[in-house]
């Protein structure tokens, strides 16, 4: 890879995954916490009124680039069951920790992604942009896997307000890794939000198809080549051995 100097990378299913059973567990944690908290309701009512909300709100997201907060989401699902909560209220504060903290016991790393950054890291500046709505979740993630010490900056679009693919934050990523977009790599593994937010902003995508390619759960889906004939001509990876091979081939021709 000639004339690069950083490497920006997306967290969900490009660094880690997580496991099966993760959305059901956090979904079960934040009606407990609702009904812990001395709310009233059905609980499967409130999962079919809660996933339309988040739906509705995430597609506003995609269409605006304003990032959204499972706050709002829970704030309207009980709306939807005649039941009027603030989204600011504590109990639904207490019940947004209770569903995020399901992740932080069910997600795990991509296998040699410890390794891959400890051999960027000697040689690029590493940056992170992830959408994730809820700051304090994500912190604590990228934390507890040990990634923090590889990356400056961290960039969440829960703490900016903007979500990829809206160029504010990728404007963001390359005004802190303080180098030109056109000596920056995203690695991310989303058509939308990574490869085509990375190239609208004029940098460099790689595509990491692994989670996709293991078929596991909130990856990306095959990506419709209609839509997506961008895709075509940006290079694609399926593991870290790929990526590194990259960087290798250029070694190898310069």
């Amino acid at each position: 890879m000639k004339n690069i100097k950083a490497i920006g990378f997306d967290l969900f299913n490009t660094l880690l995954t997580a496991k099966p059973d993760a959305l059901t567990t956090a979904v079960q944690r934040l009606v407990h916490s609702l009904q812990n908290s001395g709310i009233s309701f059905d609980p499967e009512g409130f999962k079919r009124a809660h996933r339309k909300a988040a739906l509705r709100f995430i597609k506003e997201t995609r269409t605006k680039g304003r990032e959204t907060h499972n706050r709002f989401w829970i704030s309207a699902a009980l709306e939807d069951l005649g039941i009027n909560i603030s989204p600011e209220d504590n109990h639904i504060t207490n019940a947004v920790d209770a569903y995020f903290s399901a992740f932080f016991e069910y997600v795990v790393l991509i296998p040699g992604t410890l390794q891959m950054l400890e051999n960027m890291r000697t040689q690029y500046k590493l940056g992170l942009l992830s959408n994730f709505t809820h700051t304090p979740a994500a912190k604590t993630i990228i934390e507890t896997l040990g990634l923090t010490p590889y990356f400056d900056p961290i960039i969440i679009s829960g703490e900016e307000g903007y979500c990829k693919p809206h160029p504010f934050v990728f404007d963001k990523l390359v005004e802190k890794l303080q180098v030109e977009r056109s000596e920056i790599l995203f690695v991310g593994d989303d058509p939308d939000a990574d490869i085509g937010g990375a190239l609208d902003a004029g940098i460099k995508p790689v595509w990491i198809t692994y989670a996709k390619n293991k078929e596991i759960p909130f990856a990306s889906s095959d990506a419709d080549m209609d839509k997506y004939s961008f895709l075509k001509d940006v290079t694609e990876i399926r593991d870290w051995d790929d990526f590194l091979a990259l960087f290798e081939k250029n070694s190898d021709s310069g």
